[in-house]
């Protein structure tokens, strides 16, 4: 199969899609990134992780209709080694429509379909409880995908979200995901959010969990903002006989059955608006993070992770450029590691 040929037609396709549409602008969006990671414990390499890569792709915007089609493009070095062979990797990383409808001056409601990003996080590792694998800790924008279908409605300062999720073809695995972001008139934004693999039951025997989170930000001072993220992770205790042909395994493995996980950080975000401070970085932020029974995400013989993690991460926007450097904890406290990612905006 000729996957440069596939996404050269699905790019060329929806853009061509958007692009005749009478009343709205459509904009061709790419950039190229830079990331490159080093563990302080990791004698063997010269970094521990690198690639470079291009995002490209289109964006329509109407009254009535949003879309976005992007395709992510990893050369052959940082794509797929199959038989020792190194090949080139394309994904269609982002691609949605998004039905919109003014019912009054107060209401509006909206339908989205295809396949987007939620990610709630602020600079480097933490949060989007809600959606993230507590074992994978992120670097900047995570990859928290969603092939869905989503009912919005928005009235007043609430923007409630209502989503039903598939893994697969038969829409036989999934989810629903329910949000509610509110943005007040003064500086304060907060999110809750559920979700549950209640997909999973309907076909298959499978084991129930429920994700709650819930986010705050609050800026006290026009270059001083704190936030964080507070979550409770639950599987049911059920009775179940994993040995029947129907049974699905949970979506990660330390979502056992019983167990409680209730991970949250905190972080402080100092943003100078003028002089030389701003001159230097357009923004500092400093998080902290705990999660209880971090051991048991892991259940690694000989080795232990600390409850408690740390980030700082500093961000310097250069015309249409953005370096972040980021110094964070891995498995402990004490162990160190370094991240760098350039992004290069080309519109």
């Amino acid at each position: 199969m000729n996957f440069n040929k596939i996404a050269k037609i699905l790019l060329m396709t929806g853009m061509a899609a958007m692009a005749f549409a009478a009343d709205g602008d459509f904009a061709l969006k790419g950039n190229v990134q830079t990331q490159v990671t080093k563990s302080i414990a990791d004698e063997d390499n010269n970094l521990s992780s690198g690639w470079i890569r291009a995002n490209v792709g289109g964006q329509y915007k109407s009254e009535n209709l949003d879309g976005t089609i992007m395709l992510r493009i990893f050369a052959p070095e940082f794509g797929n080694k199959i038989d020792g062979k190194y090949y080139d990797k394309i994904l269609a990383d982002l691609y949605w429509v998004n039905y919109k409808w003014t019912l009054n001056d107060n209401n509006k409601m909206n339908l989205k379909i295809g396949r987007w990003k939620t990610d709630w996080s602020q600079s480097t590792h933490f949060g989007t409880y809600i959606d993230k694998d507590l074992t994978k800790r992120g670097l900047w924008m995570r990859d928290y995908s969603h092939n869905a279908l989503e009912l919005g409605w928005i009235h007043g300062l609430s923007n409630l979200n209502l989503m039903v999720a598939t893994k697969d073809g038969n829409a036989n695995q999934g989810y629903v995901r329910v949000e509610e972001d509110m943005k007040f008139t003064f500086p304060l934004e907060m999110k809750v959010a559920y979700r549950s693999n209640a997909v999973d039951v309907i076909q298959n025997t499978s084991y129930l969990t429920h994700r709650i989170a819930a986010y705050a930000s609050y800026s006290f001072l026009p270059a001083l903002r704190v936030y964080g993220e507070y979550a409770c992770i639950y599987t049911q205790d059920d009775d179940l006989d994993t040995s029947v042909p129907n049974y699905i395994a949970p979506e990660s493995k330390y979502f056992e059955p019983g167990i409680y996980f209730q991970p949250f950080y905190l972080g402080l975000d100092f943003a100078p608006k003028a002089g030389v401070l701003n001159t230097l970085m357009s923004n500092l932020m400093v998080e902290w993070e705990y999660i209880n029974k971090r051991d048991n995400l892991y259940k690694v013989v000989n080795h232990t992770y600390d409850d408690w993690a740390w980030t700082v991460a500093w961000v310097k926007k250069v015309g249409a450029s953005k370096l972040q450097f980021s110094v964070y904890s891995e498995n402990e406290m004490s162990d160190v590691g370094l991240a760098f990612r350039l992004t290069s905006t080309i519109k």
